[in-house]
Formats: structure tokens, sequence, C-alpha cells
């Protein structure tokens, strides 16, 4: 692999909403917090940064490049379009699996509506970028509640990724929404590595070392 002088990083962030109508939607806790502190920490090593990210409450990192999203179609397009000219690319957004085959282009009235979903599935951007890989670093990450580290590196297996970070949601206080997190970092290499508890700004400086050291 060659990383230019100055590092482009693809960073994604936050949720996806997908619509059953223009007012109601699947989506998910996610706040975004690790995949702008991963932002902020890039920036502070001198990389560029392309951040896109979906529906989240959060000010922009000062000199990231922000592409606000909202589906995870519209991320999958962005993500697309970037991925060719990174050097890393950090999937940190909680992409919705699932979205409503049909979406209403009226508010459904709660006596009319309809008491089943039918659900699609929505496409796999990190499988997607990894059948393009040509030099990039691909990092996953996997929200669990249980096996945690078992379905992590299947998932690190499975989607050809150079490493994932793992955590277990069901943690009161750490993860979804939260300020700190507690995660696994396993490589494709073989290594293992837990960090935290501790807040989400640290733990992004720390991964940042690992996948690209001395950067």
């Amino acid at each position: 692999m060659t990383i230019a002088s100055t590092i482009r990083c693809l960073i994604t962030a936050g949720p996806t909403r997908e619509y059953l109508d223009p007012v109601r939607f699947l989506s998910n806790p996610s706040s975004g917090k690790m995949g702008f502190a991963l932002a902020e920490a890039a920036l502070e090593r001198g990389w560029t940064v392309d951040l896109v990210a979906g529906p989240v409450a959060l000010t922009e990192p000062d000199g990231a490049i922000l592409y606000p999203v909202e589906t995870a179609e519209e991320m999958f397009h962005q993500v697309d379009a970037l991925f060719d000219v990174c050097d890393i690319l950090i999937m940190t957004a909680a992409v919705s699996d699932f979205r409503p085959r049909q979406r209403l282009p009226h508010k459904a009235k709660k006596d009319q509506a309809e008491l089943v979903i039918e659900l699609e599935r929505t496409r796999d951007i990190l499988a997607a970028m990894a059948e393009r890989k040509a030099h990039q670093v691909m990092v996953g990450f996997a929200a669990e509640t249980d096996q945690v580290e078992s379905y992590a590196q299947k998932k690190l297996v499975e989607k050809q990724l150079d490493w994932i970070v793992a955590n277990d949601v069901s943690f009161m206080g750490l993860g979804f929404a939260a300020d700190d997190n507690q995660v696994l970092l396993l490589g494709a290499n073989g290594q293992r590595v837990e960090l935290g508890p501790e807040r989400k700004q640290s733990i992004a400086r720390k991964l940042l070392e690992y996948w690209i050291p001395n950067s």
C-alpha cells in the first residue's frame, strides 16, 4: 500500500433514515459522535477529511469537508463518489440494514395505515467498496449486543476489511449517543486490542495510530 504525503480520509458518521412516508422513518440511536471524533483526530494529524454524515446534531469539524446525507442510498452514492481518491475509508455510520419497500407519497392516516410493513435490504456500502479496493485501508465498525467478538470477526473476514472496531451497545453510558466508548479493535493481521472505557476523542486518536502509524 502506498500512502500519499497528505492522507485523504473518508469517514461516514451518524444514522440513516429510511422513510415510510414524509413524516415517519426507521432509524437508530447513533449520534455521530464517534465518527466526528475520528474526523477531528484525523485533522489534528494534518489529514484531508471527507465526512459523510447522516442526520446528526453536531458541529461540523473545522477543516473537514462535510457531505450531509439522510438515507442509506444517499450515503452509498456519496461514498461511491469519494472512495477512489481516499487513502482510508472509516465506516463508523450506523447504516440502516433495511428500508420500507414502499415509501408513501403522503402521510398515512392512523386508521388507514397498514400494520405490517414490508422491508427490503439496503445496499452494503462496505462490501461494495471492498470490491473496488486498490490501495485503500478499509475500516468497519460493528455495534453488537451479544457475541460481539465473533460477529465482528465474521464481518472482518466476509467484507475483506483491514480492521474492524466492535463495541457492545447494550452497556448504558457507552456507544450510541454517549460521550464515552469501549471498543475491541480486530485486524486482518491478527491484532486484537481493547480500548476504553474512555472519551471517544481519546479512543479516536489511538485508533488512527493503529490504522496508519507514524503519519
